[in-house]
């Protein structure tokens, strides 16, 4: 098979959520670059302007769509509207997520179920979703954003490992299910990346020179870096890949 037609998403439409600003933003860029047009999920209307406009800039379609992702029923609407837009869609990438640091003993259920919704829930619902056209169709890829906290406890962020964690786990189950229908379910662990969900630890002086100190590539990732790794898993170029959750971490888990 010619290499360029292996990555190419010509034709392909995708939904991306978290897509108005870091990793979100700079992957639906990536697929759009690689061919495809992209729903651009956000949290509040506008918020995906700037992507939908760097998309259409580079001769792709757009659209974008509004939930709050903690919310089971606008999950469910923001799926519907999606479709409603722009028909199929081909590709799922689940990056929204946020965090909330506090101490374990003083984790509030609150913190915890907001936390859970949106990391976990919402991941589950999108996935349930769209994976049942992509099994009627016999083709489809999903790739979850899962953490270097899918493997490991962090610290002050037990919601947000345990989300993560169970991120991963489903990754895993989906795949065992619809791998033989033709539907590729992956993801990706991104390792330390420049975005508002580490501010707090970019800011913290003796953390952040303890992190930077660990990765080998000898700097924080910038969230242009995932684009390959979401192209990859979204084209046929992955069509044997099942289940893998591919780390992107300037080799963090290495050292």
């Amino acid at each position: 098979m010619n290499i360029d037609a292996m990555f190419s998403l010509r034709g392909q439409r995708a939904l991306v959520t978290g897509a108005s600003r870091g990793l979100g933003k700079a992957m639906a860029e990536a697929l759009a670059g690689a061919g495809a047009d992209v729903v651009c999920a956000t949290s509040r209307a506008g918020g995906a302007s700037d992507t939908i406009a760097a998309i259409r800039a580079l001769g792709r379609e757009a659209w974008e769509v509004v939930a709050d992702l903690s919310d089971r029923t606008a999950v469910t609407s923001m799926a519907n509207d999606a479709e409603r837009a722009a028909g199929q869609i081909d590709i799922l990438v689940n990056n929204a997520g946020m965090t909330r640091r506090r101490a374990a003993v003083d984790f509030t259920m609150d913190d915890w179920d907001v936390v859970m919704r949106t990391n976990l829930d919402a991941t589950f619902m999108l996935c349930q979703h769209f994976g049942k056209s992509m099994i009627a169709r016999r083709k489809g890829k999903i790739v979850n954003v899962a953490s270097l906290l899918s493997f490991s406890g962090g610290i002050t962020v037990p919601a947000y490992a345990a989300s993560k964690h169970a991120v991963a786990g489903i990754t895993k189950s989906f795949a065992n299910e619809w791998a033989q229908s033709g539907v590729q379910v992956n993801a990706i662990a991104p390792g330390y990346f420049r975005t508002d969900n580490t501010d707090a630890l970019q800011h913290d002086p003796v953390r952040s020179e303890q992190i930077g100190a660990r990765i080998p590539a000898g700097r924080w990732g910038d969230p242009g870096d995932l684009a390959g790794a979401v192209v990859f898993l979204s084209s046929r170029a992955s069509d044997y890949v099942n289940g893998h959750m591919l780390v992107v971490d300037g080799g963090w888990m290495a050292r």
